[in-house]
C-alpha cells in the first residue's frame, strides 16, 4: 500500500510517494510554479503592487497536483488502486477568496485585475498596518486570546490579510463566499467538500476549541463596520487526520487514480514535520527549514510565553500543546545574497572548481574561524517573527571594513540565523519549555554541513537530520495513511503512523565544546544589537522602512 504526500512551498510544490509497508519514499517530483511569487504585477494585467505584496496564482496548485501525482505513479509503476491516501500541507498562512462553488475569484474574467481576489502568501506583509491594530486593541481591551500567540499576532495571518480586502476593497470582500486558508481550498478542489483544519484556525486564525475566535465586539473595535467576523471563516474545524472525503471522479480521472482514495484534511508545512520525524514528545525543538524556518516544540501544559506565535493544544500531536515560534528569512536571505552580491569572479572560480556559487562560497565560509570576520548580522531581511514578531524591522550588517570578503558576509549571515534561533531556544526554556536537542529538516540541512554544525556550535545543542529530504511531503503523506485508517491499509491514528513512518537518522552534529566561549562572547554581541535594533531603537529601522515604502508608491503613482 501507498500514500501520497504534497507539500506546497514558497516556489514550488513537492510530491512525494510513501511505500506503508516497507517505509521508503519511491518516488518524489518537483513542480516548480509557472508564476512563481507575484510580487510587480498581477499576471495577465498592467496591475501594478505596492510594496510588501506577495500573490501566488491557484493554477501552480493545481498543476502540482496533475504534474506530481502521474509522474510519481509512472517512475514507481504503481497500480492506482494500491494508493489508498493522499494528504496535502501548505506554507500557512496562505489564504484566498473563493465563490460558493470554490471557484478563486482571480480566475473569473471580472476579478482578475483586483489584486486583493488573489491568493495572499504567507509573506504578504502589506497587511502589517492592520496587524499593528490588531495588537494595540487586544492589549488595550486585555484580550486574553493575544497571550496564546506570545503578545501580537503577524500580518503573516488570516485576519490581518481579511480585514485588509475589507477595508481595500470591499466589492472583493462581498463577492467572496469564502476566505479559505490554500491547504483547506485544495482539499476542496480535490473532494468537493468544504472541510477547514483545526491547525491554521489556532495558528492563524485566533481560533481555540474552547473559545472560538475572538468576540465581534474586539473586532467592532477594529473597524465598527466589520460586524461578522466569522462569515467568510466559518466555524466548524477538523482534527488533524480527519478523513476530509475522497476523491471527485473527474479529478481522480485526471490524476490516475481510484475516486476511492482517501484525502486527509489539510496541515501546514511545519506542523507536518515533527510527526514525520517521530518527535511525538517535549524536549525536542524541530526546525522545518526552508526560505523561512518553523520552529516546533511540545509541552504537557500550556504555558502563554511572550515570543512565540502561537500555541494550540492538539496542534502537532494530539493529547499535547504545540508551539510554533521562526524565522522569516533563511533560505530567502542566502538566495538575496547569491543573486545580488557576489562577484562574477567567484563565479567563474566556482565553474572552474565545478562546484554551485553555494558550495563554493560554503567552503571558502567553512575555513573561516568564528569570530575571525569581525561581522555580526541581524537576519531580518523579510521582518522578525519570533520573538519580536515586527514585520517592519530589515535586516543589518555590522563590523563591515574595506577589507571584508564576500565568504565573510556570507558566514555572517549564516551565522545570524543560527543566533536567532538561538535566541528562540533561550526564550522557550526562560519561560518552562525544556529543550534538549534540535532536529533540522529541508534542503538546507542536507545542502549544508556548515550551517548545520554552526547551529549546534551556537546553541551547545545537538542537532540530528533524518534520512529523507522530503520530510514536509512525507509528513503529508503519513496523514493521508491515517485518513485511510487501518480498514483502509492505513494508521488509526497520528502517534502509530509516524512510529512506523519515520525515516532512520542520517547525520548527528554535536557542538564543538571548544568553540563555546567565543560563539558565547559573539551571541551577547547579537544580544545587544537584537534588543538595541529591535526594541530600544526600533523606530530607527520603521523610519527607513517608512521613507522606503513612500518613496516606491511615489514612484509607482
Amino acid at each position: 500500500m501507498y500514500s501520497i504526500g504534497v507539500d506546497y512551498g514558497t516556489e514550488s510544490g513537492r510530491v512525494v510517494l510513501l511505500d506503508i509497508d516497507n517505509n521508503k519514499e519511491i518516488a518524489s517530483f518537483m513542480v516548480p510554479y509557472r508564476h512563481g511569487v507575484i510580487e510587480d504585477v498581477l499576471p495577465g494585467t498592467s496591475e501594478v503592487l505596492g510594496p510588501d505584496w506577495a500573490l501566488q496564482h491557484p493554477e501552480d496548485y493545481v498543476e502540482v497536483l496533475e504534474k506530481g501525482i502521474p509522474e510519481v505513479l509512472r517512475v514507481a509503476e504503481v497500480s492506482s488502486q494500491d494508493v489508498i491516501g493522499i494528504g496535502v500541507d501548505f506554507t500557512s498562512c496562505t489564504v484566498l477568496p473563493v465563490t460558493k462553488d470554490g471557484e478563486p475569484l482571480c480566475l473569473l474574467p471580472e476579478w482578475k485585475a483586483r489584486a486583493h481576489a488573489w491568493p495572499k502568501l504567507w509573506k504578504h506583509h502589506a497587511a502589517q498596518g492592520i496587524a499593528n491594530r490588531i495588537n494595540e486593541t487586544a492589549e488595550a481591551r486585555r484580550e486574553s486570546f493575544i497571550s496564546r500567540y506570545g503578545g501580537k499576532v503577524s500580518s503573516e495571518w488570516y485576519f490581518p490579510k481579511l480585514l485588509e480586502i475589507f477595508e481595500n476593497d470591499r466589492d472583493v470582500y462581498h463577492a467572496a463566499y469564502a476566505f479559505m486558508e490554500a491547504t483547506d481550498w485544495i482539499v476542496w478542489y480535490l473532494t468537493g467538500r468544504q472541510c477547514r483544519n483545526s491547525c491554521t484556525a489556532g495558528y492563524k486564525a485566533m481560533w481555540s476549541e474552547e473559545d472560538g475566535i475572538p468576540n465581534v465586539e474586539f473586532f467592532t473595535a477594529l473597524n465598527p463596520e466589520f460586524v461578522n467576523p466569522v462569515e467568510k471563516l466559518g466555524d466548524k474545524f477538523y482534527p488533524l487526520g480527519t478523513k476530509a472525503g475522497t476523491l471527485r471522479p473527474e479529478v481522480a480521472q485526471r490524476l490516475g487514480l481510484s475516486p476511492a482514495t482517501a484525502i486527509a484534511v489539510g496541515n501546514v508545512d511545519a506542523m507536518v514535520s515533527a510527526p514525520a520525524v517521530g518527535v511525538e514528545s517535549p524536549g525536542t525543538l524541530v526546525m522545518v527549514m526552508g526560505t523561512s524556518i518553523c520552529h516546533l516544540a511540545l509541552s504537557r501544559e500550556e504555558i502563554r510565553l511572550p515570543g512565540i506565535t502561537g500555541v494550540v493544544k492538539d496542534g502537532i500531536i494530539p493529547g499535547l500543546y504545540g508551539y510554533e515560534a521562526g524565522q522569516a528569512a533563511v533560505g530567502d536571505m542566502f538566495a538575496w545574497f547569491i543573486k545580488h552580491c557576489v562577484p562574477e569572479s567567484y563565479a567563474r572560480e566556482a565553474a572552474r572548481q565545478s562546484l554551485s556559487i553555494y558550495e563554493h562560497l560554503e567552503r571558502l565560509a567553512t575555513e573561516l574561524t568564528p569570530g575571525e570576520s569581525g561581522l555580526l548580522a541581524l537576519d531580518w531581511w523579510n521582518g522578525n517573527r519570533s520573538i519580536l514578531a515586527d514585520a517592519d524591522l530589515t535586516g543589518v550588517i555590522v563590523g563591515l571594513t574595506l577589507a571584508t570578503r564576500p565568504e565573510e558576509i556570507y558566514r555572517a549571515l549564516l551565522e545570524a540565523t543560527a543566533f536567532g534561533t538561538k535566541r528562540i531556544v533561550d526564550n522557550f526554556v526562560e519561560h518552562g519549555v525544556p529543550i534538549h536537542d534540535l532536529v533540522a529538516c529541508g534542503g538546507l540541512s542536507f545542502k549544508s554541513p556548515l550551517l548545520m554544525q554552526l547551529y549546534s556550535d551556537i546553541t551547545g545543542l545537538p542537532v540530528t537530520v533524518y534520512e529523507s529530504e522530503q520530510i514536509p511531503a512525507r509528513g503529508a503523506a503519513i496523514f493521508g495513511a491515517v485518513a485511510a485508517g487501518s480498514t483502509g491499509g492505513g494508521f488509526d491514528s497520528i502517534e502509530a503512523a509516524s512510529d512506523h513512518l519515520h525515516p532512520p537518522v542520517w547525520k548527528v552534529y554535536e557542538p564543538n565544546g571548544a568553540l563555546r566561549s567565543t560563539y558565547d562572547e559573539i551571541y551577547q554581541s547579537y544580544r545587544e544589537i537584537h534588543d538595541f535594533f529591535g526594541r530600544d531603537s526600533a523606530m530607527t529601522l520603521h523610519r527607513l522602512k517608512s521613507v522606503r515604502v513612500r518613496g516606491i508608491q511615489a514612484k509607482n503613482s
